[in-house]
């Protein structure tokens, strides 16, 4: 059986230390874990973030998709949860409490991440007039 896009990207995060290849090469990546609000299940996705102070930021964008990603939701509703973060976090595990970003502070925030991957922008005219959440988990 094929390895999925998600499971190859979490696979690649772990073996290299937080560092994976196409088309994420290069980007910070961090693997959030959140549990199925309907399910219960386990779940962990594979997300770009952009560090802001202590915390991480991360972009509800599914590629530019008219709908927010299912883990939006998941993380809404259990925002106590741990994320995994390579690099100069060696690898660590660690618990966050997820909280979102409304007006001039999200404004700030995905602002800059357009600024640091213009893909971001091009997700954002694509879900129009779907607005991208973005949410902070913050360390506790």
């Amino acid at each position: 059986m094929a390895e999925d896009f998600n499971t190859r990207v979490i696979r690649e995060f772990r073996e290299n230390g937080g560092r994976v290849g196409p088309p994420f090469e290069g980007a910070p990546m961090i693997l959030v874990h959140h549990r199925g609000r309907k399910t219960g299940a386990e779940f962990v996705a594979p997300l770009v973030y952009q560090a802001v102070g202590d915390g991480f930021a991360v972009f509800a964008s599914k590629a530019g998709a008219p709908t927010h990603p299912e883990w939006y939701a998941n993380l809404l509703a259990s925002p106590e949860t741990t994320v995994e973060v390579g690099g100069e976090h060696g690898g660590a595990e660690v618990a966050v409490r997820v909280r979102e970003l409304t007006g001039a502070e999200r404004d700030e925030v995905w602002e800059e991440q357009k600024r640091r991957s213009p893909g971001f922008a091009d997700y954002e005219v694509k879900a129009a007039p779907r607005v991208i959440p973005v949410l902070l988990l913050e360390r506790r």
